[in-house]
């Protein structure tokens, strides 16, 4: 009875090692993704109300989002700097079946003259078509 075990446990071990290596995964990699056109907007456009959420978040890092006239606008603030100069890239964009994703990027001032010696609040909104979907900020 030994060998007869040895032998199930083996083959069941090459089976499973065969799946593996046969790909038999499911990854995010793998969700059709659709990259979205956006538009970064100023901060005299947007919308009134929006304006005032993000003025009154804007001294704490924040994500958030805000739908209006057929638009979906996605914030991310990065908090109080000490100093000036700081510009923010949006790396993607993009909606799956089920999510929006936005990825940004907070770059600091290159030389001491962008810095200034007042504290700044960066942030970016991104406006996009509408579309009820779950945003995920990475």
């Amino acid at each position: 009875m030994n060998g007869l075990k040895v032998r199930m446990l083996s083959g069941m071990l090459a089976l499973c090692i065969a799946a593996f290596l046969g790909g038999c995964s499911f990854t995010e990699d793998e969700e059709e993704k659709t990259n979205l056109e956006f538009t970064v907007v100023d901060e005299e456009r947007l919308p009134e109300e929006l304006g005032e959420m993000v003025e009154e978040k804007k001294g704490e890092a924040f994500k958030m989002t805000y739908a209006d006239g057929g638009y979906l606008y996605l914030c991310i603030g990065y908090g109080k700097q000490e100093t000036g100069g700081y510009s923010i890239t949006v790396d993607d964009l993009y909606a799956t079946e089920n999510a929006i994703y936005l990825d940004t990027n907070l770059i600091g001032p290159k030389d001491v003259s962008q810095k200034g010696n007042q504290p700044s609040y960066p942030y970016i909104v991104v406006k996009t078509p509408f579309m009820d979907k779950t945003v995920v900020f990475d």
